[in-house]
């Protein structure tokens, strides 16, 4: 891979890790309601498992819409009952006054399959496959996953990070309901373009 093309790779990588999705509103809220230590499976869940789906999508799985295309209209209406339920756990995420949080975070295996499910993250690396490993070799596609595994991770973790700061400033148990609601709100609009 020529310099030029492994610039636009780590580019389209931290564009595409950086922006708002699924994971990185769910890392956000999971760092502001349990903390960055509780939320480290969330966090290292999200790159492991969005890192075996650029392989796995690399190597051929995402043919399987071609193949078979039924099977996207089921994994996109699977994608639209999961965020939502999901939306529903953030926005009733809340503090009791012992000051213990009645939810869990996410476990290192919840978020793996996670990616499963999450729009973005399909998005993501069937784009990365198509333009940078097209030729399917497979010294490509782990180079685009390596690549991306280690321009995710920083990314992903900023959100998680600013979650945990943001905790200093929305401290009463309303402060944190609301918040919980906005990021239920914002998951739900991230379900908007599927439709």
């Amino acid at each position: 891979m020529n310099i030029e093309l492994l610039m636009a790779l780590i580019t389209f990588c931290f564009v595409s890790s950086i922006t708002p999705g699924p994971n990185n509103l769910m890392l956000l809220s999971s760092g502001l309601n349990f903390g960055l230590r509780r939320s480290l499976n969330h966090l290292f869940g999200v790159t492991f498992g969005f890192g075996i789906m650029v392989l796995l999508v690399g190597i051929g799985v995402g043919k399987l819409f071609v193949l078979l295309p039924m099977s996207y209209e089921i994994l996109k209406w699977l994608s639209v009952i999961y965020l939502t339920y999901l939306a529903y756990k953030i926005a009733n995420n809340h503090i009791s006054d012992q000051g213990s949080c009645s939810a869990q975070p996410f476990t290192f295996k919840q978020a793996c399959l996670f990616q499963w499910v999450n729009p973005k993250a399909w998005t993501m690396a069937i784009s990365v496959n198509a333009i940078y490993a097209s030729d399917q070799t497979l010294s490509a596609v782990l180079t685009v996953t390596a690549i991306f595994i280690l321009v995710n991770f920083p990314s992903i973790c900023c959100w998680l990070v600013m979650g945990k700061q943001m905790k200093r400033f929305i401290e009463s148990p309303i402060k944190v309901k609301l918040f919980n609601w906005l990021m239920a709100g914002l998951l739900i609009c991230s379900i908007i373009p599927m439709l």
